[in-house]
């Protein structure tokens, strides 16, 4: 029989084991294989080169740091059946097996308003046919139906596993300093009150760092301008393909990945027509980078141009601003790209606008509790003594224009 209780080396938390024969199928699978080829952090190497890591290594860090936690509360005298033990690991193990290429970049380009959570739901019911019903208590639990809520918000919540190891693995292996976060500090100081999740005081000042690394990774890793500006051509690749489809434009495309260009598929779609959620799990980011490098070669002067541009690095010029885009300095943008050939009717291939926010804590929805010494369970912001966590709970937004100063359609 196959030894099934594998250990593995993660370079962030060491030697790390498997912790059932059912965890280990559930690995095996092909879905979750997947998952090998669809990086983290979507365009972020093209600012951090050491950011290569992928979906398949940020959920077995979840499940680690989940079955660290589990421990923790049992020591503390919660009894946790060994059905759930394995039930939340496994729903922390296949939260985000619902991605699709990129990650979040394409979520709504390739999809029509079809988030991955939805599609880890499918996904997982799939499995859990497949397995004859054992994965019955972790969707349950995913899903947040489960009468003992606090294995939820150790799923998802403000301060849940997922959180912990994304922000720990993105640290470390984009090397941003400012993002170190002290998670066995936090794990170590979880505790269980009236079924909900809560942090002992002692771990407050942990807690308080974690908020502040999270908002400091969004500004300089996930919302880098250099991340937005490839992000912004990778979408416009997409879209230009799709329009050349319609106009009857032939086109090199890997069989599944044909399917999300040529049609518009909603929720609806995945639910009624299982050919999309199959082909779905057949597609990764090796499918679009196969589709780059061939369109660099095709008639379509736009698509290639875009395409050659994003594979060789040369970038669109990018502005951040914290306050709307003045509108003369899109017309200026606009006129320079005009005089350099592009059509009117094209210019929004070479010039995109929009905005991102970040909002480092929802105070009031799903709060991060804290257990002080008198025992009584507050929100963060309000027993922390920093300005700085009840700053965090406003909306911060910037503004953004990206455009091909160096594009040549030539």
């Amino acid at each position: 029989m196959t030894n099934k209780r594998k250990i593995f080396n993660d370079p962030v938390y060491g030697f790390v084991s498997v912790p059932s024969d059912l965890i280990y199928d559930l690995i095996e699978h092909p879905f979750f294989q997947r998952l090998r080829r669809i990086k983290q952090l979507g365009m972020a190497e093209y600012v951090y080169p050491g950011a290569l890591h992928t979906r398949f290594h940020h959920a077995l860090g979840a499940m680690h740091l989940m079955g660290q936690a589990l421990q923790v509360l049992q020591t503390k005298g919660h009894y946790l059946l060994d059905v759930e033990i394995e039930a939340a690991q496994i729903a922390i193990l296949l939260h985000d097996i619902g991605h699709g290429p990129f990650s979040h970049v394409l979520e709504y380009t390739i999809l029509n308003d079809v988030h991955h959570e939805h599609i880890s739901s499918l996904l997982m019911e799939k499995l859990n046919q497949e397995f004859g019903g054992q994965l019955d208590l972790a969707i349950e639990m995913f899903n947040g139906t489960y009468h003992r809520e606090f294995f939820h918000q150790l799923i998802s919540s403000q301060l849940d596993m997922d959180r912990m190891d994304y922000l720990n693995r993105d640290c470390f292996f984009t090397g941003v300093a400012e993002g170190t976060i002290g998670v066995d500090r936090i794990i170590k100081m979880l505790n269980v009150v009236d079924n909900q999740l809560v942090v002992e005081e002692k771990g407050l000042l942990s807690v308080e760092n974690f908020l502040n690394a999270r908002r400091l990774m969004y500004w300089q890793v996930y919302l880098h301008k250099t991340s937005i500006c490839t992000e912004a051509m990778l979408i416009q690749i997409i879209r230009r393909a799709r329009e050349l489809i319609k106009l009857g434009e032939t086109l090199f495309i890997t069989p599944s990945f044909s399917l999300f260009l040529k049609e518009e598929i909603s929720l609806e779609a995945f639910k009624n027509d299982e050919k999309y959620l199959k082909a779905f799990t057949e597609i990764d980011d090796y499918d679009i980078w196969a589709c780059i490098k061939t369109w660099q070669h095709h008639s379509d002067k736009i698509l290639s141009t875009i395409c050659k541009d994003l594979l060789n690095r040369n970038l669109y010029k990018v502005k951040i601003s914290n306050f709307p885009i003045e509108y003369s300095f899109i017309e200026n943008i606009k006129q320079s790209l005009l005089e350099k050939g592009i059509t009117e009717d094209d210019l929004d291939y070479f010039i995109t606008e929009g905005d991102v926010s970040n909002k480092g804590y929802v105070s009031g929805d799903e709060t991060i509790n804290i257990l002080t010494k008198k025992r009584n369970v507050v929100d963060i912001a309000d027993a922390s003594d920093l300005p700085t966590i009840k700053a965090l709970s406003n909306i911060v937004k910037k503004y953004y224009v990206c455009w091909g100063k160096n594009v040549s359609l030539q």
